[in-house]
């Protein structure tokens, strides 16, 4: 519900705090004092239509904020949760209206735009009037106030699941059947690639060991030569190895008698020797790295020369021919098996396909029952309103053609405001003053399952008085039983009614040359004396206040 409105700095109202409780609140006063201005701002912060004009002039911008008492479950706290927004139990929703026409959107303090905004509002509140756009006169929305009336919210629920579920099938369904025929039409050429690619059996990474293998055979077929010709060198015929070790031989005979001179050299000339045959088995190491079959290299360049011939064949680089190959051999594979899995699809798609249907004609069934009971509701209603030669039907239009998500049927509210006239949509046949009556009746009907927790009627009495009016306002207090109701009304019949009642009048400010919209709380006399001022007129008399006292009485 709301708890709490404020206003700053729109049209006539600089600075605008009120409180609301519980039950029906009615705002009066006479025309201009600004009710609609207080509406219209309220309207900005349930996501409604900025303009520029809303702000107060001689200010930069306006601001409205309604605070709502929302419980847990309640829609609105999905739409916090969809936007990451934190549930404190309390929604306060802040609008700002800047003079250059921007706006900016809040709710808990965290910005969010218009749209979200909007779907806040039209949780947490609906507001009704003669022509007002954001009645509830969308046809989209009746369906789900027929579902809601009837309680079929969980049999709504698992037929969109169903839906999903067909969905879901069809989709598997002509998916494959796209798959197969666009595979029926290339057949030849699948089979010649998947065959071809088969036979030459490519791997991923092949290329890459190849080209580097090809590499190294081929350096090392030039470098073999320098490589025998250095080997010969330290180790060969021309190895200076056995004259080295000669030279080592006789000077050993010698180191006995002059150690001092011989022994240095000895050891030096050893160096050398195991020296040179490291540096021969190093050499003998790289002729066997080096050495290569001629006929491996022809083997690698042919290799390398098919898969490269693959890869512009099929416009795929060559570590992706395996992959391709795979595609290759599964689409022939469809081809050859697709038949069956076709079949058990159909089947798949035809079983739910059924379970939808049934489902759906379940549901048609029961919106076309609950129907008659909300139509034979609703009517009971009509008579007190000065509507008792008017008739209200909800049309049901089952196509099962035409499937949906929540069924196959178009649901909207129509009526027939004299015998012998035709009936039509609710919006299009309906007058004014006939359209607010018809859905303050639907609203009582409906007032404790499918309606915001705050609903708004703005002077739905109008052109009515004596007995309708006390009607209207009968019904008004019903409602608040379930829902918290505002009225903006200038029936005395329905301000009696209310569990509060707020004045809206226009004081003149810097000694006339500026008026600004005040909202107080009226209680005791100040009530009776409002109320006897909208049975008088301009002149109270005591006629006009003891008629209030009467119907304050009758009230409560």
């Amino acid at each position: 519900m709301l708890a709490r409105l404020s206003i700053r700095d729109i049209v006539l109202i600089e600075r605008l705090d009120i409180e609301f409780s519980r039950g029906l609140a009615v705002l009066t006063g006479e025309t201009g004092a600004g009710k609609s201005i207080l509406l219209d701002a309220f309207a900005l912060a349930l996501g409604g239509r900025g303009d520029a004009d809303l702000v107060r002039h001689g200010a930069e911008q306006g601001q409205v904020t309604a605070t709502f008492d929302v419980p847990k479950g309640h829609p609105a706290t999905k739409i916090l949760s969809e936007n990451g927004l934190d549930d404190t139990g309390e929604m306060i929703l802040r609008r700002v209206q800047l003079a250059d026409g921007r706006t900016r959107a809040f709710i808990n303090d965290q910005s969010i735009s218009v749209q979200t905004l909007k779907a806040f509002g039209a949780a947490l509140v609906e507001i009704h009037g003669q022509h007002d756009e954001r009645a509830l006169v969308d046809a989209s929305t009746h369906r789900q106030l027929l579902d809601a009336f009837a309680g079929l919210e969980k049999e709504v629920a698992a037929l969109e699941t169903l839906w999903e579920a067909r969905r879901t099938a069809n989709q598997a369904l002509d998916e494959h059947r796209a798959s197969m025929e666009r595979a029926a039409r290339e057949a030849d050429y699948l089979r010649h690639a998947a065959d071809e690619l088969k036979a030459l059996k490519p791997k991923d990474g092949e290329e890459t060991a190849l080209a580097e293998r090809r590499t190294t055979m081929m350096q090392g077929e030039k470098i073999a030569s320098d490589l025998r010709e250095a080997q010969e060198a330290v180790g060969g015929h021309n190895s200076p190895v056995p004259a080295l070790a000669a030279a080592v031989r006789r000077l050993e005979r010698r180191a006995a008698n002059s150690p001092a001179l011989v022994e240095p050299a000895v050891k030096a000339i050893d160096i050398a020797i195991n020296a040179l045959e490291e540096a021969d088995q190093h050499l003998s190491a790289a002729l066997v790295a080096a050495d290569f079959d001629p006929a491996e290299l022809e083997r690698i360049e042919e290799r390398l020369f098919a898969l490269r011939a693959a890869s512009r064949k099929y416009s795929t680089p060559v570590d992706g021919l395996a992959a391709l190959a795979a595609k290759f051999v599964s689409d022939v594979a469809l081809i050859d098996a697709g038949a069956d899995r076709l079949k058990k699809l159909e089947a798949a798609a035809a079983e739910a396909d059924q379970r939808y249907g049934a489902a759906a004609a379940k549901l048609s069934a029961a919106r076309s029952k609950s129907a008659e009971k909300l139509n034979k509701a609703v009517n009971a209603e009509l008579a007190p309103l000065k509507l008792e030669r008017a008739k209200f039907m909800t049309q049901v239009d089952t196509d099962a053609k035409l499937p949906g998500p929540q069924g196959i049927d178009r649901v909207e509210f129509w009526v027939q405001t004299n015998p012998g006239t035709k009936p039509g949509p609710l919006m299009k046949v309906a007058s004014g003053g006939e359209l607010s009556r018809f859905l303050l009746a639907l609203k009582v009907v409906l007032s404790d399952r499918g309606s915001a927790p705050t609903l708004v009627f703005d002077e739905i009495d109008t052109g009515v008085g004596g007995a309708v009016a006390d009607a209207i306002g009968a019904r008004l207090s019903r409602l608040a039983g379930q829902v918290q109701v505002m009225a903006v009304t200038h029936a005395p019949q329905v301000a009696a009614r209310a569990n509060q009642h707020l004045l809206i009048s226009k004081d003149a400010l810097d000694k006339g040359k500026r008026v600004a919209t005040r909202v107080n709380a009226l209680a005791a006399d100040h009530r009776r004396e409002e109320i006897a001022r909208m049975l008088a007129g301009a002149e109270i008399t005591a006629e006009a206040r003891a008629a209030a006292e009467r119907l304050l009485r009758a009230a409560t």
